[in-house]
């Protein structure tokens, strides 16, 4: 008995033993511990038992898929942990773990964002995500789909766009293609700067990426002679996340 795939959790089950097998190897030799998320019929987490982990475990919410799992012996209950959105992972692991999936397209950017909340604890991550999404974290400045997430990750993770997956490797086969990355984590946990500073400005420029970073910060900090400066001038997609620390530093030095 096959589990039917839910569209209300995004769910498009891998079926290509050979595609599961390649993502499996992007965290290989990089930990002892291992969590799956949305693991739904296994085919992934047969491959990683493979590899022998001393501890595995998956993340899952649907119940369906979960009894799958222990009824074909794929995972042992106390191997199954629930929403991985709600997971306390300093609380469960407190070490590095390594957290690999075929990431569910409708919360995959949540999943990035927690991953780099947890950084202290996720020491490399990889998965597949839709392709667009998959393009955009990894991409450098000065392309089109260089954004928020591209620089939010990348100020905490090297980032590598492993290759390219097509739909017919699914069930159901999703309309578009999907992409599989790897973040490593960088040796420094924080960035020299206001962390939360840092993101509102990022967030603050992106969110009018047409204009130029004088213009959307001047929203930000009101007007400053510092703003004069040719470098702002650029728009955000033109920034390295360096740059973002330079200007976050700045703006701290004007509000003390």
């Amino acid at each position: 008995m096959e589990v039917k795939a839910k569209k209300s959790l995004g769910q498009h089950f891998l079926k290509d033993m050979e595609v599961a097998n390649n993502i499996a190897r992007a965290i290989e030799g990089e930990g002892d511990t291992v969590l799956e998320i949305g693991p739904g019929m296994g085919v992934l987490t047969k491959i990683i038992k493979g590899f022998n982990y001393k501890k595995l475990y998956v993340s899952e919410v649907d119940l369906e898929s979960i009894y799958y799992l222990v009824a074909n012996k794929i995972v042992e209950k106390d191997q199954i942990l629930g929403d991985f959105m709600k997971l306390d992972i300093a609380e469960l692991f407190g070490k590095d773990i390594s957290v690999i999936g075929n990431f569910p397209y409708n919360i995959s950017s949540q999943i990035v964002f927690k991953t780099i909340d947890d950084r202290k604890y996720i020491n490399i991550f990889a998965g597949m995500f839709q392709k667009e999404v998959a393009e955009r974290i990894c991409a450098s400045p000065g392309s089109k789909q260089f954004g928020i997430i591209s620089v939010m990750v990348q100020a905490y993770f090297d980032t590598e766009y492993l290759f390219t997956v097509e739909p017919e490797v699914f069930n159901p086969p999703p309309k578009v293609k999907s992409g599989v990355i790897r973040l490593k984590r960088r040796e420094n946990l924080n960035i020299d700067c206001d962390e939360v500073l840092f993101k509102k400005i990022v967030k603050t420029t992106f969110n009018t990426r047409r204009k130029m970073l004088r213009v959307s910060l001047k929203r930000l900090i009101g007007a400053n002679d510092f703003l004069k400066d040719d470098f702002y001038m650029k728009r955000p997609e033109q920034l390295s996340v360096e740059d973002f620390i330079r200007i976050t530093n700045e703006i701290s030095s004007i509000e003390k």
